[in-house]
């Protein structure tokens, strides 16, 4: 009997908890400076099969922003910019760091009622303004809690894992 209600409790607590995991692409071949300034691209929308999640790319670009704002003396999104090209043309020449994020997979079910998770992977890789070497890249990847009591969506998911990422860069 206590195992049972031990294995009903794991299951109840483990439902309750987002879980990421993070595979480097590069590592960091420095640690980036503070206090400097950081230009963002805003990747297209997500997607999962035939449906497009209008606003994911603008969600995941400004959870990098808000990841880098910490670090930075100033960060700008660029919404018109979607790859690294773009910003090295653009009014981010000024800048000291470039980071382009771009969402490998998006999403949002209705966990409640099917059980099955909300899922979100996003690529985010940083490089060198002047040089254009890239100085960092990394997957991201979430779940969303099994238990949601009222929806979680893969939004929900950007802000933990990006923050965790940023500050080992600096």
């Amino acid at each position: 009997m206590k195992r049972t209600l031990l294995l009903a409790l794991l299951l109840v607590i483990s439902g309750c908890t987002s879980t990421y995991t993070k595979m480097t692409l590069s590592q960091p071949s420095t640690v980036l400076q503070r206090g400097k300034t950081v230009a963002i691209a805003t990747p297209d929308d997500g997607f999962y099969e035939t449906k497009q999640y209008r606003g994911s790319g603008q969600s995941t670009a400004q959870a990098a922003r808000a990841a880098f704002a910490k670090f930075a003396a100033q960060t700008s999104v660029l919404p018109e910019c979607k790859v690294l090209a773009c910003l090295k043309e653009t009014s981010a020449v000024g800048s000291d760091y470039l980071v382009v994020p771009e969402i490998l997979h998006w999403e949002d079910r209705n966990t409640e009622w099917s059980g099955i998770k909300d899922k979100l992977e996003i690529k985010l890789s940083v490089y060198d303004a002047k040089t254009g070497k890239e100085l960092a890249a990394t997957v991201l990847a979430g779940k969303s809690k099994w238990m949601t009591f009222g929806g979680d969506h893969p939004q929900d998911l950007l802000q933990e894992p990006i923050d965790a990422y940023v500050a080992t860069l600096f």
